[in-house]
């Protein structure tokens, strides 16, 4: 092992697990509420089984402005709203506020989009067996859908790793903000270089987990 990860071992252990506890607990905001309301933006879609025009171009345009702000201004101007929330707006427990907003707002428009993929024919075939909305979320949409749903949540995911990565501005830490902090800052270049590798090979295990597990499940 190189020097410098000796040297820097606990530090960059801490790192690891601050990411890990940022991203899990952005997947869980994704899952819990974004998969909940990227599903009733389907259902409320022009066609679609609740069809509402305007609670569909309402609740799309907060999707839309909540995705299009740029990370860094967001946690800005979320620290007042995480400052009410969590009672600080400092540190790694914080941090999991924006980030929780942003991968709700992320994972719902994918999710959007997956069940969009869905042939119209088996909506309308289960419908036309007597099945109640809730049935046709459950034992329909989710099940039609769950490969390109697995699909969207690795490349959300993904996504959530690079955010992590900012959180340092808000003292959230992470593995960015130690590559910034012990390497950039202090000239260890082979250090930041180092981090930037452990990064790599966390996307790449996430990516080649989600699209083994999606087509493990796509039976089409």
């Amino acid at each position: 092992m190189p020097e410098v990860l000796v040297q820097y071992e606990a530090e960059i252990w801490g790192a690891i697990g601050e990411t890990f506890f940022m991203v899990g607990i952005s997947i869980v905001a994704a899952i819990f509420v974004g998969l909940p309301i990227g599903t009733f933006l389907y259902l409320c879609g022009k066609g679609k089984l609740l069809e509402n025009r305007f609670v569909y171009h309402v609740l799309s345009l907060v999707v839309n402005v909540i995705r299009s702000f740029p990370f860094l201004l967001l946690v800005v101007f979320l620290i007042p709203f995480t400052r009410l929330v969590i009672g600080t707006a400092i540190g790694t427990v914080a941090a999991t506020v924006p980030l929780s907003i942003i991968a709700i707002a992320h994972y719902a428009r994918l999710v959007e989009q997956s069940l969009l993929d869905v042939p119209k024919g088996v909506i309308e075939a289960a419908i036309s067996m007597g099945a109640s909305v809730k049935r046709v979320i459950i034992s329909f949409l989710f099940v039609e859908a769950r490969s390109g749903l697995v699909l969207a949540l690795t490349t959300s995911i993904v996504s959530f790793i690079s955010y992590s990565t900012i959180m340092g501005v808000v003292g959230g830490g992470g593995i960015g903000d130690f590559a910034i902090r012990y390497g950039y800052q202090q000239f260890k270049t082979d250090l930041m270089l180092y981090m930037i590798f452990i990064m790599i090979i966390f996307v790449q295990l996430i990516q080649m987990f989600g699209t083994a597990v999606a087509g493990w499940l796509d039976k089409r």
